[in-house]
């Protein structure tokens, strides 16, 4: 077998193998159906076998699988910190050449002015007049001195109400108006374009379109009460027109506000000198310049250090730097010049705290704990954004709680894994609220926004745990088990000043309550059932082990029971009433277990319930029964009942719980037996 194997093997693996080929010629050289069987077999045989070399092969590496796994997750979460790091330092470059450029490009534009202020004036002149030979009906435009050129360009105007396209159009951004021009379908000429709209300056505002493909690149101008959208070519031409537009208006207004200054007649009289020394006039003098001194070396470099420090991570250099600044500037006069440094301080401070911001978010790596989050919360609460700070920290630690509440693998007994569930949330919520305590110390301000969130903490959990103890239909002594642990690593909380017990009552007490009531019923049905089978005769245990085991089970319930067993195995109580004895003593203690404050009326009405269905049919049993010895039997078994098991239950239930039974103490003495004849009927009133 091994040889015809291995040959078979051998065939199988071939790379030049057609099955359809074989399966052919094996039919033509094969005598009958026998030998198709046994070829059959010896296939299947060598598939089993390849089948468990594999199975064996994963079990041998299963370890390393696991290692390469996490391996492989780390690998791709460095790589992601990798790419970020290397995408900030990308825009970071941009960012610092486009400045350069558009530095480089005002000074050109600024000497090309100083040095010929005519010719260029008179250039966007002549421009503009080329342009507006181009649209019919706007002559008379040029009228007004000093309007020049600033921009313009082809859009498409589209339908306010519907976003449908209505007509293509040319725009004329001017230093003091817009122009709108309509395409010509047939042109005469170097006449293209057709005189719509002229709009000034101040008439309008330009708002900007969110995208929301097909319809994108578009912007908005509102002149009360109508309003036009218009769409340009792309997104970059779109952006140029918002900057123009907006650049344009500004310049504006600057113009028409110092010309209003400059047309207020001045008085003759002398202007009186203030003595004021907290008078400042708009226009800073020249030794206000002087007094404060920007030519120092680390000020001149602070905006590339602050770049350098923000591409390498230092996030604790780059905050010393601003707080050296702040320092330094603190009593001085706000000039010209440092308004100038602090927009460009104001930028680095933007690109500082979106770092922050992403270091903390729940993308990032959660490994480390809370401590992980030190550096960048630390350094946002030093830039004055303790509020966003505390948002994000508390947003990535909820995140690491859902994630390890996740990752736990439900495997075993219910218990166990609600162990490990309350050791991994309760060891991170306290983990959470010790670091919280550490860097928000001087920020109480706070400490509100960590309750909410240990709250909306606290109901993932109960998720979480009631989805394993509850859903899952488990036995009461289990629930009450797995409740008891929840509240004693709930106790662990207040070392730190937090109480969440009454939370995790509230949330699980729906639960609870449906387990109780649930139970409650299965006794119930229990009862009535072996009340239907009810014989009253002793109970015959057979064995002195038995009986031993009974007394130490009624002896842990606190039951008195000597008193009933004898020397043999014979114990003087019906099978029902000692059944019935433990099932209901074994849910008082549970329900202890589970025991609100909440659920006090539904465990005492439920124990009255299950108490009452004994007693009718002892009731029952004395009425109906006519054997004298019987009867007897049942008074004995009513006897216990009212004087052996009910005032236990009264007292563990008032022990348990630290109120008075008052309902329970009424059924006892209620139901109290009462002999009235010895040949007459006793009964249970």
């Amino acid at each position: 077998m091994s040889e015809t194997g291995n040959r078979l093997r051998k065939l199988l693996e071939s790379p030049n193998f057609d099955p359809q080929n074989y399966v052919k010629q094996l039919s033509q050289q094969s005598d009958g159906d026998r030998d198709l069987q046994e070829h059959r077999q010896k296939i299947q045989t060598l598939a089993d076998e390849t089948a468990q070399n594999l199975k064996k092969n994963v079990y041998k590496n299963y370890r390393q699988f696991i290692e390469t796994a996490k391996e492989i997750s780390y690998l791709e979460s460095e790589m992601y910190q990798l790419s970020h790091i290397l995408t900030e330092q990308k825009s970071i470059m941009e960012s610092i050449t486009q400045a350069l450029l558009s530095t480089d490009k005002d000074e050109t534009s600024k000497e090309m002015q100083a040095a010929f202020p005519k010719e260029t004036e008179e250039l966007k002149q002549r421009t503009l007049t080329s342009l507006l030979e181009k649209v019919e009906g706007a002559k008379n435009i040029m009228d007004t001195p000093g309007r020049h050129l600033v921009y313009n360009g082809d859009l498409v105007e589209f339908d306010v109400d519907n976003m449908s396209p209505i007509q293509k159009v040319h725009a004329f951004l001017m230093n003091d108006c817009l122009l709108i021009a309509t395409w010509l379908p047939n042109r005469r000429g170097t006449v293209k374009y057709k005189y719509n709209a002229l709009y000034d300056l101040e008439s309008f505002a330009v708002v900007n379109v969110k995208d929301n493909p097909p319809m994108k690149d578009m912007f908005k101008i509102l002149m009360f009460p109508d309003s036009r959208i218009f769409q340009v070519e792309n997104s970059k031409v779109k952006k140029e027109w918002l900057e123009i537009l907006d650049e344009t208006k500004k310049n504006k207004a600057s113009k028409d506000k110092h010309k209003k200054e400059e047309e207020v007649p001045t008085s003759p009289v002398r202007a009186e000198v203030s003595n004021n020394p907290f008078d400042v006039d708009d226009d800073e003098p020249a030794d206000a310049e002087e007094s404060v001194d920007l030519s120092l070396e680390w000020i001149q470099e602070l905006p590339e250090d602050l770049d350098v420090c923000i591409a390498q991570r230092d996030f604790e250099g780059a905050v010393d730097l601003l707080d050296k600044l702040n320092e330094y500037l603190k009593d001085q006069p706000v000039t010209q010049k440092v308004k100038e440094l602090k927009v460009k301080v104001d930028e680095r401070v933007r690109q500082l705290t979106e770092v922050l911001v992403f270091e903390l978010s729940p993308d990032r790596s959660l490994r480390g704990g809370p401590k992980a989050t030190r550096r960048a919360v630390s350094q946002l609460i030093r830039l004055g954004q303790s509020t966003k700070a505390c948002e994000l920290f508390l947003k990535n630690r909820a995140a690491a709680v859902q994630t390890a509440i996740r990752q736990l693998r439900i495997e075993g007994a219910t218990l166990l894994y609600i162990h490990k569930l309350c050791n991994i949330f309760f060891t991170s919520l306290l983990e959470t609220a010790k670091e919280f305590e550490t860097d928000f110390a001087g920020n109480t301000g706070c400490y509100s926004a960590f309750v909410v969130w240990s709250k909306s903490a606290m109901t993932m959990f109960v998720d979480a745990f009631s989805k394993q103890v509850f859903d899952s239909k488990e036995s009461l002594s289990t629930a009450a088990e797995c409740v008891k642990v929840a509240k004693e690593h709930c106790q662990q909380l207040t070392e730190i000043g937090l109480d969440q017990t009454f939370t995790l009552q509230s949330l699980l007490v729906k639960d609870v309550k449906a387990a109780l009531l649930s139970y409650k019923d299965i006794i119930i049905e229990a009862t009535k059932h072996r009340n239907s089978e009810e014989m009253w005769r002793r109970m015959n245990l057979m064995t002195p082990e038995a009986l031993t085991k009974l007394k130490d089970e009624m002896r842990s319930c606190g039951i008195s029971f000597q008193q009933y067993t004898g020397d043999d195995c014979w114990v003087n109580l019906s099978y029902t009433i000692v059944a019935f004895t433990k099932q209901m003593m074994s849910f008082l203690e549970e329900g202890l277990k589970l025991y609100f404050p909440e659920l006090h009326m539904v465990l005492l009405e439920s124990l009255r319930e299950i108490i009452l269905v004994a007693v009718q049919h002892v009731d029952y049993s004395l009425r109906c029964e006519q054997d004298p010895e019987k009867k007897a039997f049942v008074l004995q078994n009513a006897t216990f009942l009212h004087d052996t098991v009910l005032p236990v239950v009264e007292r563990r239930f008032e022990e348990g719980v630290g109120k008075p039974a008052k309902q329970l103490r009424d059924l006892r003495k209620s139901t109290r037996p009462v002999r009235i004849n010895p040949e007459s009927t006793t009964s249970l009133v």
